[in-house]
């Protein structure tokens, strides 16, 4: 690749290599954006495997970031859904060396390293070459203290735990942390998700080796929590968020009928203001046949209008759509949720997908099936006070009728009821708390200049 101009004028060299997953991905691009528009001196070598190179590799990207690619881990980055474990483990340990290889062809000195937390060995390449590290993580500060403090969970014989019988034992030990049952706790602590729960554990242990740690969340959203890790750790930590992708908003754009603009955002703006449920799950859904086949027929059913993102066989759809739904392969995600129309918002609750829930102000049906989504759903519901549980409040698998769907739905949408409006009202104040964050003189604003400053002078002394 070329040498760019702005590795000659560049004060900051900035590397950042994220865990090669799509949420990870897009907040540590949705990092580097927020890098560039504070500063003209940084360059980012944004350090990829081939194959993520070929989804986002044609991206919108400021001009002051760079692609570098290393192999793939594994010969094809999809089986990681079959072998989610194998997946993780070849993450940790094939990934090193190219990327240590890749440093030594870089043209300009690296400043520092921001490297996903799950990206562990990074401290040690940082520690070889007398490189900074800071650790993005990409989750929420919550479920980070969770596994930082494991030992807690051991001590107190919540692990492991039978959760037919301890669920609804409360956690009310882990430092910064909200009172949580047990069964609120990430999967992974429990069931087939313990595969990967060493491999978890061993990589946060590393977060006191680093230099910096950076959360894609808002400091007021979790401050406690944020709070107890300052007070631990002996390097900044930085709460820089929320790190999705604001910055791409244009004002009014969501609601431009222009040729220019895709046909869902043109269908929303012929919708009644609030009137549309946005439904996501995710990039992957792991939910049977039978239960989604019962969801699409109660949002159907419950006459609501519904803007679905569907990635796999829509064929279920077929007869359901009529005039009040649209189901599309893939939306601009967070232009639609805060799309006037745009009502309320069913999740897998993924963080970034909580995280632009938050930004928008939207209420949330919450459907977590795996990892942090189901700490991000008591927040969601217990913490926040923004949203609902779509499942019913009992361990174990429990299908849901179509009746059942219809029914809650219907409430959920109805913006006239007193607990319609209790909840619109704190997710007004939610998404206020992201705006005032972000803007000047914001926690995420200060955050952000003192990190830049504190690299930036790192790199002159």
């Amino acid at each position: 690749m070329e040498t760019t101009k702005a590795e000659h004028t560049s004060k900051c060299h900035v590397v950042v290599v994220p865990y090669p997953g799509r949420g990870h991905v897009n907040s540590m691009m949705n990092l580097c954006k927020l890098l560039c528009s504070k500063s003209t001196d940084i360059l980012i070598t944004f350090v990829v495997t081939e194959e993520w190179f070929g989804f986002i590799g044609w991206d919108n990207k400021p001009a002051n970031v760079r692609f570098r690619t290393i192999p793939n881990v594994i010969p094809s980055e999809h089986v990681r859904a079959k072998d989610f474990p194998g997946f993780v483990a070849a993450v940790l340990t094939k990934m090193e060396a190219p990327f240590e290889e890749l440093l030594d062809r870089l043209e300009s000195p690296v400043t520092v390293i921001i490297a996903d937390t799950y990206m562990s060995w990074t401290v040690e390449v940082g520690k070889r070459r007398n490189i900074p590290v800071a650790f993005l993580w990409t989750m929420s500060a919550s479920v980070l203290s969770v596994f930082y403090h494991f030992n807690l969970l051991v001590e107190n014989h919540h692990f492991p735990a039978d959760l037919s019988e301890q669920g609804n034992e409360l956690v009310d030990y882990i430092p910064g942390l909200t009172h949580t049952r047990l069964a609120d706790l990430p999967t992974i602590f429990y069931g087939n998700g313990r595969q990967t729960l060493q491999l978890a554990l061993d990589c946060v242990s590393l977060v006191p080796k680093a230099q910096y740690l950076l959360f894609t969340s808002v400091y007021e959203l979790e401050l406690q929590v944020i709070d107890a890790f300052k007070a631990k750790l002996p390097f900044p930590v930085y709460p820089i968020g929320p790190s999705i992708p604001y910055l791409d908003l244009k004002e009014n754009s969501s609601e431009s009928s222009s040729p220019g603009n895709p046909d869902y955002l043109q269908w929303l703006d012929s919708q009644p203001q609030g009137s549309v449920l946005y439904v996501s799950f995710g990039s992957f859904l792991s939910v049977s046949a039978a239960q989604m086949d019962e969801i699409v027929a109660g949002v159907h059913d419950s006459g609501v209008r519904y803007l679905w993102v569907s990635r796999g066989d829509s064929s279920r759809f077929k007869d359901c759509c009529g005039g009040r739904g649209r189901v599309i392969p893939w939306s601009d995600q967070l232009r639609v949720l805060c799309h006037s129309s745009v009502g309320g918002f069913w999740t897998h609750c993924g963080w970034n997908s909580t995280l632009e829930a938050a930004y928008a102000g939207v209420p949330v049906l919450t459907f977590p099936i795996f990892w942090d989504q189901v700490p991000n759903s008591k927040q969601i519901v217990e913490d926040w006070k923004i949203g609902w549980r779509v499942k019913k409040d009992k361990v174990g698998e429990h299908l849901m009728t179509r009746e059942e769907i219809a029914e809650l739905v219907r409430k959920f949408m109805d913006f006239d009821s007193n607990e319609g409006k209790e909840m619109r009202t704190w997710a007004g104040k939610l998404r206020e708390t992201c705006q005032l964050g972000i803007a000047k003189g914001g926690s995420s604003d200060i955050n952000l200049d003192s990190f830049i400053q504190n690299i930036s002078e790192g790199h002159t002394h």
